[in-house]
């Protein structure tokens, strides 16, 4: 049986409404979605790991039912955003797992907050774009953003929602996550956007928790050979690939992507 989920928000010390949603009991295990979307995305991990944890997934400043963030949000000013919303569901310290944009928080909050992380789950994510793609395609994949942060969402999500997932995707999948990235808020796309520009690739040196990456053999955004070079700068962290799966491996192929957590976090929570 699914462990019941309350929606409840936070006011952050500059105003912004930060809503986060949380279910079940155990270990604290918080949950950083990609951008342009919200918590919606990793509904199948909120009924099935909160049967063995008190996950508490957020709608990040700018996205969901959270309220916008100034469009020159650094990544770092996210991660305060972060530690006050777990300060309010009185989580001192948590394992972290975060999905594309929300794996680059995961790691500069590790470096702003070490002592608030128990480990880290990185899935198919960045080491910020310009340090996992490139500065050229960095700064071609953030000019794409902001123009189609200005466009209707008819004008660019059916474009851009089955990138997110492998060509075997089901296309009621694609419609799910198109109806999501639908509500998305201009203001925090272009925020989100410019906030995972930068390379943070010199953040991996000093990560020492433990550290577990998953990542779909298809994806299409953050190819497997990032998920690699994370995986080869990051010591002692596990690399898990998911068949079948894309960019959005949580959604695409949940019950793996939940297992190879499963897995991780056992070995983790004394």
């Amino acid at each position: 049986m699914d462990a019941p989920s309350e929606v409840r928000y936070c006011t952050a010390s500059d105003g912004i409404r930060i809503v986060y949603e949380r279910a079940g009991h155990g270990p604290p295990l918080v949950l950083l979605h990609g951008f342009i979307v919200d918590r919606r995305t990793w509904r199948p991990q909120i009924a099935d790991l909160s049967q063995d944890f008190d996950v508490i997934a957020w709608d990040a400043p700018g996205c969901g039912e959270s309220t916008d963030p100034p469009e020159e949000t650094t990544m770092a000013e996210f991660a305060d955003y972060l530690a006050q919303m777990m300060e309010h569901a009185g989580v001192p310290s948590a394992h972290l797992m975060g999905l594309s944009w929300g794996g680059t928080l995961a790691i500069e909050f590790t470096r702003e907050y070490s002592a608030r992380v128990l480990s880290l789950t990185l899935a198919d994510t960045y080491a910020g774009w310009t340090g996992s793609l490139g500065r050229v395609a960095a700064e071609e994949r953030l000019a794409g953003c902001l123009r189609e942060s200005k466009l209707r969402p008819e004008e660019w999500v059916p474009a851009w929602a089955p990138g997110a997932f492998s060509d075997r995707a089901p296309g009621q999948l694609v419609d799910l996550l198109s109806s999501i990235m639908a509500d998305f808020h201009p203001v925090g796309f272009r925020a989100m956007s410019r906030a995972v520009l930068p390379d943070f690739s010199d953040r991996l040196d000093d990560i020492d928790v433990p550290t577990l990456l998953v990542w779909g053999d298809d994806d299409k955004r953050s190819p497997l050979s990032a998920g690699q070079e994370l995986h080869n700068r990051l010591r002692g962290s596990r690399l898990v690939v998911i068949p079948e799966a894309g960019h959005v491996s949580n959604m695409e192929q949940p019950q793996r992507f939940n297992s190879a957590v499963r897995t991780f976090l056992a070995a983790e929570v004394t």
